[in-house]
């Protein structure tokens, strides 16, 4: 598989999808600390891009919403929804479900990209999580809030499960669309699940924390 034969239909849907979920949840941590417009659209583009960003850098590929008009406008567009409706909308489970959506679209994204470029299998797994995962993490520090790879539910655990899948099924010569359906599935049902039934993944017992409590 080719570089350009990872700019088909599909992952340009799943890329888009992901960006704009992604981009939502960016506006709304921005609206809930009562920021302008202005910052709303920072977030939403920041956590949109994110991920993809830092994964092209690390594979040498061209920066995917540089070359793409749809990318920024997306995340703008979503930005300009989030200011005109209110927070009420966004509250609940629901937003929860469609962050595990992108989740799952982008860990996909990102490792078949990867893959595609000439990433070893484990190196392109990660960089499906970094995918997923990092523009998360810029929105949590700007914001100042507590980053998602410092919580015990399961999140990054089903980025990588979805992503992992995915590079075991493109190296076992599978068909592609089979195999991005399949792992994007399985990455939001592990995430879907872990926001149900609270999944978490067990806290280490030897921590300052604990000894704290001990004392």
């Amino acid at each position: 598989m080719t570089p350009d034969q990872i700019l088909t239909p599909i992952l340009d849907w799943l890329d888009l999808a992901g960006v704009a979920v992604f981009a939502l949840t960016g506006a709304l941590v921005a609206a809930r600390l009562n920021q302008t417009f202005v910052t709303m659209a920072f977030f939403a583009l920041v956590t949109g891009v994110g991920g993809g960003t830092v994964r092209d850098l690390l594979i040498g590929a061209p920066v995917f919403w540089m070359q793409d008009p749809w990318v920024a406008s997306v995340c703008f567009g979503v930005a300009l929804i989030a200011w005109f409706t209110p927070q009420r909308w966004w509250e609940g489970d629901g937003i929860e479900y469609a962050d595990a959506a992108g989740l799952a679209a982008y860990a996909v994204l990102g490792s078949a990209k990867a893959f595609a470029f000439g990433v070893a299998l484990v190196p392109a797994a990660v960089m499906g999580v970094v995918t997923g995962c990092v523009g998360g993490i810029i929105r949590d520090l700007v914001a100042g809030r507590p980053s998602i790879i410092m919580r015990p539910e399961l999140y990054v655990t089903a980025a990588a499960f979805g992503a992992t899948l995915c590079v075991i099924g493109l190296s076992l010569r599978i068909e592609q669309t089979v195999v991005w359906s399949v792992a994007a599935l399985a990455g939001f049902t592990l995430r879907a699940a872990a926001i149900r039934f609270g999944w978490a993944l067990p806290s280490h017992a030897g921590g300052e924390d604990q000894s704290a409590a001990e004392e």
